[in-house]
C-alpha cells in the first residue's frame, strides 16, 4: 500500500492510496478457496468444486467484498499512520479498480482541530460553600413532622374542624341514577386539604360521629367517564368516625422512623440533604463560568460537518418553522458546545485522564441506590444499552477533567447562608432567562427594521 498526502489545508485533508493488484489477487485468491472448501454445488461432491466454477459463479460477489474490505483496512491504516484526527467520516473516492488492476482511491477528511491549550492559573471562579442554619434545619424537620401527623378519636359529641381526619362510606347520585364508580367504604379526607372533589371537605365541616351528612359537588372536568365531567352530584355521607390531629413529638423515637440514629442524627442526615439541594444548583454556576471562560481565552477552528451534526441534535425535536427561525441561535449554540467538548478532550488528553470500569460500575450503583425497588430494572438498562454506558462515561470524564480544571484555577472560595444561596440562584436564572428573551427581542426589532426599510 502506498499513501502519499494531496492537501492539507486548514481542517481538510485529503489522500491518495494504491493497493497493487498482486496484494489484492492474493486476497481475492484467499477468499475463492475457502468459499471452494465449504461449496456445496449440485453435481459436485462437497467440498470439490472446481475452483474455477466458484470463480465464474461467485467471483463478482467476492471480488466486491474483498475490495471493501480492502478499503476499509487500507483507510483506517493510512489515517492512522499519518496520525490523522479525524472529525466524521472520511469520504471515499474510487478512481481506478477492477479485476487485475490495481486499486487507488483518495480520501477526503475533515480533521479536528490542534488546540493550544492556555495556561489555566488565569482563570478565576468562585466556588460556593453554604452554610446552613439551625432554625432552618428545624423548619424542615416541622414540615416533616406536620406530614407525619398522626391523629386521635374524637368524642361523638364533638363536631367536624379543619384538620381533623374524617372517615366516612357514601353512596353518589347524578340526577337521582346510580353511576359506574359512585360509591367509597372507608373514605378518609383531611378537611382543609381539598384533595377530593374540590368543595367536598368545607360540606363536612360541623359533622359527628355516626351522622348522616348530605354533599353537593360538581363532578370534576377531567372525571374518567366523561359524560359525567362537570355534572352536579349528590353524595350521601354516612361519617364512621372523625379523628382530631395529634402534635408530633420531635424526638429520638420521631428520628428513629426516619431511618435516622436519634435526633442529632436526624438534623445531621435533613442538613447534608439541604446542602446538597443547593449545592448542586451552585456547582453548575461555578462550573458554568469557568467553561465560558476557557472557550473566550481560546481561538479554534471548527470542522464544519461536527457543527452541522450538532445542529441537527440540537434541532431534532422541533418544529420545522423553529428550526428556520432559531437557525443562527442554534448555530451559535452547536459551535459553542463543540468548541468546549474539544478544549475539555484536549486537557483530558494531555493529563492522561481516563475513566475505568470501576469508576463506572460505582456509579451504576449509585443509580441504583437512587431507585429503591427499580433495581433489576436499572440494571438491566445499562446492560443492555452500550450507549447509556457510554454516555455515562462521558459525563464522568467531563466531571474529571472539570475537577481537575478547578485543581489547576484561582479558586476563591465563597461561604455563603441559604438565603444568599437562594438569591444567587434566582438571579442567575433570572440572567438566563434575560438573555434569551433579549436575544428574542433583538430579531424582533431587527425584523421591524428591515419593515420599515
Amino acid at each position: 500500500m502506498k499513501v502519499k498526502i494531496n492537501s492539507k489545508k486548514r481542517l481538510k485533508t485529503s489522500l491518495s492510496v494504491l493497493v497493487d493488484k498482486k496484494t489484492i489477487g492474493k486476497k481475492l485468491e484467499g477468499k475463492l478457496s475457502e468459499l471452494q472448501s465449504k461449496a456445496d454445488l449440485k453435481g459436485f461432491r462437497p467440498g470439490k468444486v472446481p475452483l474455477a466454477v466458484i470463480k465464474d459463479r461467485f467471483g463478482k460477489a467476492i471480488y466486491s467484498e474483498v475490495i471493501d474490505s480492502i478499503l476499509k483496512e487500507t483507510c483506517a491504516k493510512a489515517i492512522e499512520d499519518n496520525k490523522i484526527k479525524v472529525a466524521g467520516q472520511p469520504k471515499i473516492d474510487l478512481k481506478t479498480f477492477g479485476e487485475g488492476k490495481d486499486l487507488n482511491y483518495t480520501i477526503e477528511l475533515e480533521t479536528l482541530p490542534n488546540i493550544k491549550l492556555k495556561p489555566l492559573d488565569k482563570i478565576r471562579a468562585i466556588d460556593y460553600e453554604i452554610s446552613i442554619e439551625k432554625d432552618v434545619i428545624e423548619k424542615r424537620i416541622n414540615e416533616i413532622a406536620k406530614n407525619q401527623q398522626n391523629f386521635s378519636d374524637k368524642q361523638e359529641s364533638e363536631k367536624a374542624n379543619f384538620g381533623d381526619l374524617v372517615i366516612f362510606d357514601y353512596t353518589a347520585m347524578v340526577n337521582g341514577k346510580n353511576f359506574e364508580g359512585n360509591e367509597g367504604k372507608g373514605t378518609q379526607l383531611v378537611l382543609g386539604r381539598d384533595l377530593f372533589i374540590k368543595g367536598f371537605d368545607n360540606q363536612l365541616l360541623g359533622s359527628k360521629k355516626n351522622e348522616v351528612k348530605s354533599v353537593e359537588v360538581k363532578l370534576p372536568e377531567n372525571y374518567p367517564k366523561k359524560e359525567l365531567s362537570n355534572k352536579k352530584a349528590n353524595f350521601n355521607c354516612k361519617i364512621i368516625n372523625i379523628k382530631k390531629p395529634i402534635k408530633t413529638k420531635i424526638d429520638n423515637d420521631f428520628a428513629k422512623k426516619l431511618g435516622a440514629k436519634d435526633i442529632n442524627d436526624l438534623k445531621n442526615l435533613i442538613k447534608k440533604q439541604i446542602m446538597s439541594e443547593y449545592q448542586n444548583s451552585l456547582n453548575v454556576i461555578t462550573k458554568k463560568d469557568i467553561l465560558k471562560q476557557l472557550e473566550s481565552s481560546h481561538s479554534v477552528d471548527l470542522p464544519q460537518n461536527l457543527i452541522e451534526q450538532e445542529t441537527k441534535i440540537i434541532t431534532q425535536n422541533l418544529k420545522k418553522e423553529d428550526v428556520e427561525k432559531y437557525k443562527d441561535k442554534n448555530i451559535k449554540l452547536a459551535k459553542s458546545r463543540i468548541k468546549i467538548g474539544l478544549i475539555l478532550n484536549e486537557i483530558g488528553e494531555k493529563n492522561n485522564l481516563k475513566i475505568n470500569e470501576d469508576e463506572i460500575r460505582n456509579e451504576i450503583q449509585k443509580h441504583i441506590k437512587n431507585m429503591p425497588g427499580q433495581e433489576d430494572m436499572v440494571m438491566k438498562h445499562y446492560q443492555k444499552n452500550p450507549s447509556a454506558v457510554a454516555s455515562l462515561r462521558g459525563v464522568l470524564y467531563e466531571d474529571k477533567i472539570i475537577e481537575l480544571i478547578k485543581s489547576k484555577i484561582t479558586l476563591i472560595k465563597k461561604s455563603i447562608n441559604l438565603k444568599k444561596a437562594e438569591e444567587i440562584l434566582k438571579n442567575f436564572t433570572h440572567t438566563e432567562e434575560s438573555f434569551k428573551t433579549n436575544n428574542s427581542k433583538k430579531k424582533q426589532q431587527k425584523l421591524k427594521t428591515i419593515k420599515k426599510k
